[in-house]
């Protein structure tokens, strides 16, 4: 017997809106590229609004760019926004950070908001994740991971399945984007690739990413 699946609540008219929050300019396409891929094609029309909030050098907010173009490709709107905030030092500039969350709110009504999840261990993730149940409290909250070497991973509940293409797609856009990156010995095809066909295993697929749904309402 198969899982049961829920869809995504279109709105009436107009895109559907995605607002993307990530720490620093790698997680996005870690944590949900794949979903992102997908995503762009499966509901289209797709308006994304892309937030980098640590990308605090030139080599790092140029890799964020590029990586947001190949993620967003298939997306009818996209607006990338590259911010400076000290990387590992979120949590002493929080009331900045959350002060800026709140500008965007301002300017952007999401039908799904994609963030970090709130046990991650980095300091700058964890943050993140806080500050968007703070700001985005009526709007579908979806939490995804980023493994790394403090070993926080954990059973997340929500599953999006990819096909290879998606999956292959990803692995590209991560190995030839983000170059400053390549020196580090988890940031390899291996690892994401890996916890893709984790997380596929547990969804009754190939592959899939996984994220933690806090709080979905069922109508």
């Amino acid at each position: 017997m198969s899982m049961r699946s829920l869809n995504l609540d279109r709105p009436s008219a107009g895109p559907f809106r995605v607002l993307c929050l990530g720490a620093h300019s790698d997680d996005l396409e870690i944590g949900c590229g794949g979903t992102l891929l997908w995503l762009t094609r499966r509901y289209a029309p797709v308006s994304v609004d892309w937030v980098v909030l640590g990308a605090d050098d030139d080599a790092r907010r140029a890799e964020a760019e590029a990586g947001a173009a190949a993620i967003l490709a298939a997306a009818a709107e996209r607006r990338v926004r590259i911010e400076r905030f000290r990387d590992g030092f979120f949590p002493f500039v929080g009331a900045e950070i959350k002060e800026y969350l709140a500008a965007v709110k301002r300017e952007v009504t999401p039908d799904l908001v994609l963030t970090h999840q709130r046990h991650d261990l980095h300091q700058d993730h964890r943050l993140v994740a806080e500050l968007t149940w703070q700001t985005f409290r009526q709007t579908l909250v979806l939490e995804y991971e980023i493994p790394k070497w403090d070993g926080d991973l954990g059973a997340p509940n929500v599953f999006v399945p990819l096909s290879d293409d998606v999956v292959q797609e990803k692995l590209r856009i991560l190995a030839t984007i983000f170059a400053s990156q390549r020196s580090k010995s988890w940031f390899t095809p291996d690892t994401f690739r890996g916890l893709m066909r984790l997380r596929g295993i547990e969804a009754g697929a190939q592959f899939a990413e996984a994220f933690y749904g806090r709080k979905l309402i069922v109508t």
